[in-house]
């Protein structure tokens, strides 16, 4: 059995480094702060060279999250960089190794890791909130609250990581880091929507959201075969880019409606659907009105619509950035047309494991066994 990592933060005695630190509601400031040392063997030190924001920050960022937050909490769980040092229990890397840092720590040992379930991790978060909210312990993460083990993120100029052999990846060193960025949870993470909605040859799919997330699953799915793909959002640029990439482009700022839309052009409706656009993108006035007096957290507005678009016995799967509770969701509708709902946070390692990734053209294409999961 794997030791459990630690969450504390070891400061180097002088050395110090600069870092992006959460201070409160929309308040992120680039301040200095103690270098991090090892505080486990199975740790490494890694040389952020860059790092990127994620949609999900603005959970902290919005001050969703601020009961679980302390100000100086460092930021970020997407990034590259160059170990430095290694503990004594790292077996996989080396000092000048160039590596991808995952956002999920999983331990490795427990029964979830075993079964590759990295992102439900038994082990390496020890936030009793995180467990009664959800009657389950989930996986630590890098830089993302004290839900989910209060680690140090990767928004910094050294990162200390925990179990480092199955947090890191190497990485080659003649790869475009830009290119390389987007597996830490961009590309791995629509390569998981994509399995959980089970996108196979001639489906075809619907994809909620047009950010880099949504821009990836769809360049995914067409990868998989599937044989159309409408790509929903309220953004005219991004819708562009989406339909220069050869998919179906859908105004959700034009049409309401999305669902209704959708069905009187693609009458027999989606195979599979996925949201990757996340609770922010209420459209009925009722989701704002219990955002605001708080009797929910989560807009469950997308969720709605794909339901009702996708066809009986279809499948649903659910990337965007949930995290709490919605109401008014429509359970009679998922239960009477048979359709099939998952859900989850990236299970990096696996797709690390199970796949070659390579660099082509404008997309990092991963190969792998489709319905691997």
């Amino acid at each position: 059995m794997a030791a459990v990592a630690s969450t504390e933060y070891k400061p180097h005695p002088t050395e110090k480094m600069k870092a992006a630190m959460w201070m409160g509601t929309r308040n992120i400031k680039l301040g200095d702060v103690a270098k991090p040392m090892l505080t486990d063997p199975a740790d490494a030190i890694v040389h952020v060279t860059h790092c990127t924001i994620c949609g999900s920050d603005l959970h902290m960022y919005e001050g969703e999250m601020n009961e679980a937050m302390k100000k100086g909490d460092i930021m970020g769980h997407e990034a590259i960089g160059i170990v430095e040092e290694i503990g004594d229990k790292v077996k996989n890397l080396k000092v000048g190794d160039r590596v991808i840092i995952l956002p999920i720590i999983p331990c490795g040992s427990c029964q979830y890791c075993q079964r590759q379930q990295y992102s439900l991790c038994d082990t390496t978060n020890p936030s009793k909130e995180m467990e009664a909210m959800y009657g389950h312990r989930l996986s630590g993460i890098l830089g993302y609250s004290h839900l989910t083990g209060g680690f140090a993120g990767d928004q910094a100029e050294y990162c200390r990581v925990p179990h480092a052999d199955l947090t890191c990846l190497k990485a080659p060193m003649d790869v475009d880091a830009k290119k390389l960025l987007g597996l830490a949870d961009v590309t791995t993470t629509a390569w998981h929507g994509c399995e959980l909605g089970e996108v196979g040859k001639g489906d075809i799919v619907g994809v909620w959201g047009c950010g880099p997330v949504g821009l990836s699953i769809q360049k995914l799915a067409k990868l998989r075969g599937a044989a159309k793909v409408y790509a929903v959002d309220k953004d005219p640029n991004r819708l562009k880019i989406a339909e220069s990439f050869g998919m179906i482009p859908v105004n959700a700022a034009q049409h309401p409606e999305v669902a209704d839309y959708i069905l009187s052009i693609q009458p027999n409706g989606l195979d599979r659907a996925i949201e990757a656009s996340g609770f922010r993108s209420t459209n009925r006035p009722r989701h704002e009105a219990m955002r605001t007096l708080g009797l929910e957290r989560d807009s469950g507005d997308t969720v709605t619509d794909i339901l009702k678009a996708t066809r009986k016995c279809g499948n649903v799967a659910l990337i965007g950035d949930f995290f709490a509770n919605t109401n008014d969701f429509p359970i009679g509708m998922l239960m009477e047309k048979s359709i099939t709902v998952r859900g989850g946070q990236l299970l990096a390692q696996k797709v690390s494991a199970k796949s070659n990734t390579r660099v082509s053209g404008d997309i990092l294409t991963v190969d792998s066994t489709i319905h691997s999961y």
